[in-house]
């Protein structure tokens, strides 16, 4: 696996100097490449790509520039060849220029590009696929056997997903089985997961995520598929999935990859309150060796796996493991989230002063724990929102006082922690009056 990007990058780089080389004595000769010869180069270095060479990447934006050009200065006789037609839909499809469709379409005098097929990508290009949502549908049985079925496939699964999921599944199911290895089934499947998840089809996104780790895990939008997983992982652990069943899926990953996503698994299962989980993955990465960084990995491991720790009788051993950190290897963030486990270890196991003597008299000691509220956080901990279609992350924000009774925003991670220690600690002080503790 490791010569894996090494091998795709020769491949890519032959490919290329093969297509230069052809294009030179093409020009010599007065000829030039047809359209469909070119998308074949494209189409290579796409696959390229998404399977791990992310050098190829500036190449994939040169040929998609070259082909444009190529597009509209060709005779418009080239477009009675079926082949040159598929190419210009085809490139309109994989992230080419839409003007392009528009003017080729607009010049199309000999009637070579089928109306039904340009007007509905048009209109999808043009934001508004939902309007031939029916029709992009219809068409993918008849085209399903043609060089664009699976990009019609996939752009029908993309303008399905936000009103009928499960078709869009269906549709995604079918553009990826017709398109092995390619840009195409990468982000069919990519989008699969993002479904199930949504849709809490657990055993579904289990098999997504399975395949799309098993051949897609060094691929540019990788990190998308992570955050999914984790989404996937934290909330149905211990119900509908188990440590196997993560084991299975990240096991596929290098040994960098595999540690970073059971850290973010560790880190979401401790802000959600899923101590066993954030326990499990906490272990796992931190016996993961052999990685670019194994001493702030085991660092961020200890944080988490304190956190999971502080609700249990193992607090002391928490507080200390987190105190112990170097801050200054930390995230901003993860600053944040250690700042307010500390102050919430340090609340749970401070012991209770009777204040007074009457349940009316509040316990100034008790009070003092919610001083974790009062916490200054950095600029960079402020609230932040962010939206993707394929990421799931959102944006959080509380008021809070500081010490000179100022507003303070938290970041949404932080806020959700301190607020689950804050009802430990409100639950603590119920126990302790019951008992008249604080009588």
């Amino acid at each position: 696996m490791a010569r894996l990007p090494h091998r795709l990058s020769c491949l890519a780089s032959v490919a290329f100097a093969a297509l230069s080389l052809q294009s030179a004595s093409a020009q010599q000769d007065g000829e030039n490449l047809a359209p469909y010869q070119m998308l074949r180069s494209l189409q290579f270095v796409q696959d390229t790509v998404v399977t791990g060479d992310h050098s190829a990447g500036e190449m994939q934006r040169y040929m998609i520039g070259a082909i444009d050009k190529r597009l509209r200065s060709v005779d418009a006789s080239v477009y009675s060849d079926p082949r040159n037609v598929d190419a210009a839909l085809i490139y309109a499809m994989s992230g080419g220029n839409p003007a392009t469709l528009e003017y080729l379409v607009s010049r199309d005098v000999a009637g070579n590009f089928d109306n039904r097929v340009s007007d509905v990508l048009r209109k999808y290009l043009n934001g508004q696929g939902t309007l031939v949502a029916n029709t992009l549908k219809a068409m993918v049985p008849e085209y399903r056997n043609e060089r664009i079925g699976p990009y019609l496939a996939l752009v029908a699964g993309n303008v399905a997903v936000t009103n009928t999921p499960l078709e869009a599944l269906d549709l995604y199911d079918w553009a990826r089985l017709t398109a092995p290895g390619t840009i195409v089934e990468e982000a069919a499947l990519r989008r699969s997961v993002s479904i199930a998840v949504e849709a809490d089809l657990v055993d579904k996104g289990l098999a997504y995520a399975r395949k799309y780790a098993r051949r897609y895990v060094h691929s540019p939008y990788a990190s998308q598929f992570a955050d999914l997983f984790v989404v996937l992982v934290v909330r149905h652990y211990g119900k509908e999935i188990t440590a196997p069943d993560v084991e299975g899926t990240i096991a596929f990953m290098d040994a960098d990859r595999q540690r970073e996503v059971y850290l973010r698994i560790a880190r979401q299962a401790a802000i959600s309150g899923k101590n066993d989980l954030a326990r499990y993955a906490s272990e796992q990465a931190t016996g993961i060796k052999g990685g670019a960084d194994d001493r702030n990995a085991e660092q961020l491991a200890r944080l988490y796996g304190g956190m999971a720790d502080i609700p249990s009788d193992k607090v002391t051993d928490a507080m200390k493991a987190i105190t112990d950190l170097p801050e200054a290897n930390l995230s901003p963030e993860d600053q944040a989230l250690r700042a307010a486990a500390k102050a919430i270890a340090d609340a749970v196991v401070r012991p209770p002063v009777a204040a007074g003597s009457g349940p009316e008299i509040p316990n100034a000691e008790s009070l003092g724990q919610d001083t974790v509220a009062n916490m200054a956080t950095t600029p960079d901990v402020a609230s932040q929102a962010a939206s993707s279609a394929n990421d799931v992350s959102g944006s959080g924000s509380a008021p809070g006082e500081t010490a000179d009774g100022s507003a303070t925003k938290y970041d949404a991670d932080f806020q959700t922690y301190v607020d689950r220690g804050r009802s430990t600690l409100n639950a603590i002080d119920d126990l302790l009056k019951e008992e008249g503790t604080l009588q």
